[in-house]
């Protein structure tokens, strides 16, 4: 009967260690230019603030994120960028993959570029979205 009682608590352990260590799954909408970003790569820029202290203050259940890059290069090869993060609360009571467009917070990085390649646009909107994901983070989470 010890044998039992250790392995279940070892495999007890085991599975609160892997559920810890999982992120949480936020829904996560981009509405990007695909010129200046992909939403693989929004993805990845919203899940570096992604943590647990932030679904204890903000649950995956009520709130979701939304993400828009907007801009290109003008005539005068000037590359201009907008990059816009929003919480938006999620359709309730029941909780459905929907999010209403009510923004709880918002964040809002813009810059330009004068003589930018497309490439170097592309990074500039990568640097933005990733200065309105840290400027997020800083609204919601205090350290």
């Amino acid at each position: 009967m010890k044998i039992g009682t250790a392995i279940a608590c070892a495999l007890l352990a085991a599975s609160a260690n892997s559920f810890a260590a999982a992120p949480p799954d936020y829904i996560f909408v981009s509405r990007s230019s695909e010129t200046l970003m992909d939403d693989a790569t929004a993805k990845s820029v919203f899940s570096e603030i992604v943590s647990l202290k932030l679904a204890m203050l903000y649950p995956t259940g009520k709130w979701g994120f939304a993400a828009q890059v907007e801009g290109g290069i003008t005539q005068a090869n000037t590359c201009v960028v907008v990059a816009r993060v929003m919480m938006l609360p999620r359709n309730q009571p029941t909780v459905t993959k929907l999010l209403l467009f009510k923004p709880e917070k918002m964040a809002t990085t813009f810059d330009t570029m004068a003589n930018a390649s497309a490439a170097q646009c592309k990074d500039l909107a990568k640097g933005k979205l990733r200065e309105a994901s840290q400027a997020m983070l800083a609204a919601l989470v205090p350290s």
